[in-house]
């Protein structure tokens, strides 16, 4: 108990403390420039802009940066750890911010998740999605949710396999605090990104002829997400070209 209490006291100093001014500048230019390369990416996949939602993710990243990127105009933020988010969203409560969670589920954090957020992008377990749904509070809308896709089987990473995502998207349809919405990958550092971004469309478009409609595509970061947009991407999650890296 006084770890914990120690280690919410380390996380509460470090997410509230100060950041440098030449920072909250590149902000503004970064942002600045990540629009304009999505604008670039849709005109040249001849897809509307306004249709592609930049995610800003904001993890390891102070209350006071996610303010200034909000007050630019950046509605939707991700986080990855559910202690730290909880902070910055009550923090940060009197603004319209969507919150997403884009990381790795435990299921001793699923009450929190469900009950703060409004996405899930990292379904892999019923298990995991009926806590979310026996979670979320009745005074608020079905938890957005995508399902995690494994397209290579890494080991370190989450996600279902494209074969046992269909059976898991069945079992979502049934859980009335749940709206399944579409699909997210991590894609491999290694081979064709174009591929794998493809790949991902390609079970969307199985879904929907299966009857089960999605209208979301979750890829691409600040390294690909102009080839992302490309294939289809709805949702980029763009970090380390907004903020900068992480230290």
């Amino acid at each position: 108990m006084a770890l914990s209490l120690m280690l919410m006291k380390y996380i509460q100093v470090y997410l509230f403390k100060k950041t440098d001014k030449s920072i909250l500048i590149d902000i503004k230019k970064n942002i600045l420039q990540v629009r304009s390369r999505i604008k670039e990416a849709s005109l040249k996949s001849a897809r509307n802009k306004n249709k592609i939602t930049l995610l800003a993710v904001s993890k390891k990243k102070t209350v006071e940066e996610i303010e200034k990127a909000y007050n630019l105009g950046i509605e939707n933020f991700g986080e990855n750890y559910c202690q730290e988010a909880v902070m910055k969203i009550n923090n940060l409560r009197n603004k319209n911010i969507k919150w997403h969670f884009i990381g790795k589920i435990q299921s001793n954090k699923t009450k929190d998740i469900s009950k703060y957020f409004d996405w899930v992008h990292t379904i892999d377990r019923i298990k995991v999605a009926n806590r979310l749904d026996s979670f979320r509070p009745k005074n608020k809308k079905p938890l957005n949710v995508c399902i995690q896709i494994n397209q290579s089987l890494e080991s370190h990473k989450a996600g279902v396999s494209e074969s046992d995502a269909l059976e898991l998207a069945n079992q979502l349809l049934d859980l009335p605090n749940i709206r399944l919405r579409g699909l997210m990958i991590i894609p491999p550092k290694a081979g064709n990104l174009k591929i794998h971004f493809s790949e991902l469309k390609s079970l969307q478009d199985k879904f929907n002829k299966n009857g089960i409609p999605i209208d979301t595509l979750s890829m691409g970061m600040s390294s690909d997400f102009e080839q992302a947009i490309e294939e289809g991407s709805t949702i980029v999650r763009i970090g380390t070209s907004i903020f900068g890296e992480r230290k």
